[in-house]
């Protein structure tokens, strides 16, 4: 039976420690053990958390041939999530001990050989992976980096206690299709990392919450240039104090931004969603139901 209490998540702006994954992780569980303290039951991490996004403020420079490419695709693919491997593992772990779902972005390496990375979002609980889901498109520069998803992930898991849970990577949530995908499967918490900062993103976010009649999670990231090492492969612009000042907000299936926006700090923002409100917002507007009219629509691609 579909969860209809209150669900209290926790959006998790942090940095990374950029090129280590050890250390990422034990900063995720630290932060994690904060978050259910005070009674999240879902946190929410943001996209490639483990361990750097690739900013397109310093990425694209990886697109040529330049000296320090190959040494930073080494360094990310090594501080990179194998999902079936020990950093999972201690993920799990933590969300067994705090009795707690964890969804967090990873930049994923293959399971089976050394090769392709690919920018995933993984929903973790008490008893291991729940849903692991490839960004579909990696945009633009990302694409040095990130290898395409396959789209045979796309769906929602339903979690005892915090309702039907789903989402999509960044941009993602700009692709019709992919969404409604999802809006097939009911979610009531929509799951949105991302690494975008601007005021078009929080526009985004609040129209997928009326779109969908589900509660939005956006999680971007913060991250100062200060938090690079001093050994990282290719130079920083001059002149740029932070490549991705935050935004972390939760959005009701109204469209109202309920806590957040947080800019400029690393920070946790707390709410408690009651799941009943995106219950009465579909008597209005019901995408895959009432309203869909999907019998006048083809949506087949050509």
């Amino acid at each position: 039976m579909t969860w209809f209490g209150p669900a209290r998540v926790a959006c998790v702006q942090a940095c990374p420690v950029v090129l280590d994954a050890e250390a990422t992780v034990d900063k995720a569980i630290a932060l994690l053990g904060e978050a259910a303290d005070a009674g999240a039951k879902l946190i929410v991490f943001p996209e490639c958390f483990v361990s750097v996004y690739p900013s397109g403020a310093w990425a694209a420079a990886a697109a040529t041939w330049r000296e320090g490419c190959d040494e930073l695709w080494e360094r990310l693919w090594a501080s990179s999530v194998d999902v079936n491997g020990p950093l999972v593992d201690r993920l799990v772990t933590a969300c067994a001990e705090r009795s707690v779902h964890l969804a967090i972005g990873v930049n994923e390496r293959e399971d089976e050989r050394p090769g392709s990375l690919y920018n995933t979002l993984l929903i973790i609980g008490p008893e291991g992976v729940v849903s692991r889901h490839r960004k579909l498109v990696p945009t633009m520069h990302e694409r040095v980096f990130h290898g395409l998803g396959g789209g045979r992930d796309l769906g929602v898991v339903d979690i005892a206690g915090i309702g039907r849970v789903g989402g999509l990577i960044c941009w993602e949530n700009r692709m019709p299709l992919a969404r409604w995908a999802l809006y097939k499967d009911g979610p009531q918490i929509w799951l949105a990392p991302t690494a975008d900062d601007s005021d078009g993103w929080i526009a985004t976010v609040r129209h997928i919450a009326l779109e969908s009649s589900a509660f939005v999670v956006s999680v971007p990231q913060f991250i100062p240039a200060s938090a690079f090492p001093a050994d990282f492969p290719l130079p920083l612009p001059d002149g740029v104090d932070v490549f991705g000042r935050g935004g972390a907000c939760v959005v009701s299936p109204n469209g109202e931004v309920i806590a957040g926006p947080l800019y400029d700090t690393e920070g946790t923002v707390i709410v408690d969603c009651d799941l009943r409100d995106g219950l009465h917002a579909k008597r209005y507007f019901d995408v895959v139901g009432h309203y869909a009219r999907a019998d006048v629509f083809d949506i087949r691609t050509p």
